[in-house]
């Protein structure tokens, strides 16, 4: 299933948010979205999702999601959002309670999840019991329960120390290479962006609009090696370059209301 980005334009109120976003993900590829504070990235991660409705433009999907599917376009946030007074497994049981499925049809979706994610030993642990980056791993499996098809993901490591970051981010990216489902993964970090992504989405200050798309040409399990380490600064920088006068300007005028 393939994810269709046509000519969207938002505003609040009299400010324009984005403008003439245009992109398709395709089935299995990861899109990263980077640009300067203030962009749009979270509005159109909403938008894409259905929580706000674009004042023009569509997003549509072509072909068919995966077998059993119960949501084919699925969240996971910065916050973690689980809840704190349920375990583990009964946040990860949380977005099947409302489907048609067996009690034992919710239990063996939960307890693959909860495997495949690293998660079966906790599975009884409260989140105030484990790291921030177990509490995300929660997160991640619990999208998954619903096997969809795109992942919206809204800054998902930002609220993680860097170690921490670096490690879920390699074990996203194993999760990846063995279940091939698409994202729109929404970054300030360039690195993660680059180390993550088929293409990066790199979005203009407000109004927001698509500076550039660029293609990473080196195969994500390749991306650890030296010398895909040197392309990957040098693609960067590069990247820094092109954002930079623009984020610089972004942040003036926030901090300055």
């Amino acid at each position: 299933m393939e994810l269709v980005v046509d000519r969207i334009c938002h505003r609040f109120g009299g400010l324009t948010v984005l403008e003439d976003i245009s992109f398709t993900v395709a089935e299995g590829e990861i899109l990263t979205v980077i640009g300067p504070s203030g962009c749009g990235k979270s509005t159109l991660l909403s938008i894409l999702g259905g929580i706000l409705e674009p004042e023009s433009g569509t997003v549509y999907t072509n072909g068919a999601p995966p077998a059993a599917s119960l949501n084919p376009l699925t969240y996971i946030f910065q916050d973690f959002s689980l809840l704190p007074w349920r375990t583990v497994e009964a946040n990860v049981m949380l977005p099947l309670e409302h489907h048609a499925l067996s009690a034992s049809d919710k239990r063996a979706r939960v307890d693959d999840v909860l495997a495949r994610t690293g998660l079966s030993d906790f599975k009884t642990a409260f989140p105030k019991q484990l790291s921030g980056g177990m509490r995300q791993r929660v997160g991640i499996a619990r999208a998954l329960a619903v096997n969809p098809a795109i992942l919206l993901m809204d800054e998902p490591l930002s609220a993680l120390d860097a170690q921490t970051r670096e490690l879920l981010m390699e074990d996203f990216l194993d999760l990846w290479l063995r279940e091939r489902m698409g994202a729109v993964y929404v970054t300030h970090n360039l690195s993660e962006a680059l180390y993550l992504a088929d293409r990066v989405c790199v979005l203009s200050r407000r109004p927001g609009r698509i500076r550039e798309m660029v293609a990473i040409d080196i195969p994500q399990p390749q991306r650890k090696e030296p010398w895909a380490q040197t392309r990957l600064a040098e693609l960067q920088d590069a990247m820094w370059k092109l954002i930079k006068s623009e984020a610089q300007q972004a942040e003036r005028e926030m901090s300055h209301g």
